[in-house]
């Protein structure tokens, strides 16, 4: 029998819908201030998220959406001057509070750290990007909150591979089957049941189609106790939205 031991969150998408309105934006202004007549729709930019990482996903357009586009010699410089930049606006679109944490999340990191549960985030997204989405919907003090954030080019391969999570679940010398992770897209899930990890989904706009097979429960959100969440697969076990006790009780349904 294995004890629930920590939490670990994806952060887009999971934590906030950041992708829609925040990275979106935030690529946009980008390359509109480099003088690219580059435009990311809302639908372009859900057929790039099949593509974790940032940079990775320029890279993506380019290959796929924008082949006539005559590229720089040093390509990796202009990608990640890009992407530095992005980081910059999306960061700046937070401060202004335009992106709110889901329904429950906060709730439910409070509940899991007054329970003394350990917490991680392991997400392809940079670190400058965890930082300010925890700083301005949590506050500053909360990065403290997150034993181990891993993000960003921490390790060499992206979500779906499942190398994020074997960084955090290492730094916190715990076992997967100690742990419960939180994703909202195809590749996350992926991610973290390559990694043997419990896997509770909550989707978004974006991902709401995608194919959860292996996951513990898959959840429109993670709602409160005046607002159900709706089942998309799996079994609720009696919950109306997601508490501590519930994320408990999946755990054992899996590690008995």
């Amino acid at each position: 029998m294995s004890t629930l031991a920590a939490l670990i969150f994806d952060v887009d998408g999971t934590l906030a819908d950041t992708e829609r309105d925040g990275h979106r934006v935030a690529f946009n202004l980008a390359f509109q201030e480099a003088g690219l007549d580059w435009e990311w729709s809302p639908e372009l930019y859900g057929e790039l998220l099949a593509v974790t990482g940032g940079k990775e996903r320029i890279r993506f357009y380019l290959d796929k959406y924008n082949t006539g586009f005559k590229r720089p010699g040093d390509l990796d410089e202009f990608v990640a001057g890009l992407h530095a930049a992005k980081t910059g606006f999306y960061t700046k679109l937070m401060a202004k509070g335009a992106i709110p944490l889901r329904p429950g999340v906060e709730r439910l990191i409070n509940e899991a750290k007054d329970a003394g549960v350990r917490l991680a985030i392991a997400t392809t997204t940079t670190p400058e990007n965890v930082t300010a989405l925890l700083t301005y919907t949590l506050g500053a003090d909360s990065i403290d909150w997150f034993e181990v954030i891993g993000a960003g080019d921490v390790v060499p391969l992206k979500k779906p591979a499942p190398d994020i999570f074997h960084y955090v679940l290492d730094k916190m010398n715990l076992a997967s089957e100690q742990c419960v992770a939180f994703e909202d897209s195809y590749n996350g899930m992926r991610s973290a049941h390559q990694a043997r990890l419990t896997t509770i989904v909550t989707t978004n706009g974006y991902t709401a189609d995608d194919d959860f097979d292996g996951a513990a429960i898959v959840l429109d959100q993670m709602g409160e106790p005046d607002a159900s969440f709706t089942v998309q697969a799996g079994d609720a076990l009696g919950f109306s939205h997601l508490n501590l006790g519930m994320v408990r009780a999946l755990h054992k349904a899996e590690h008995g």
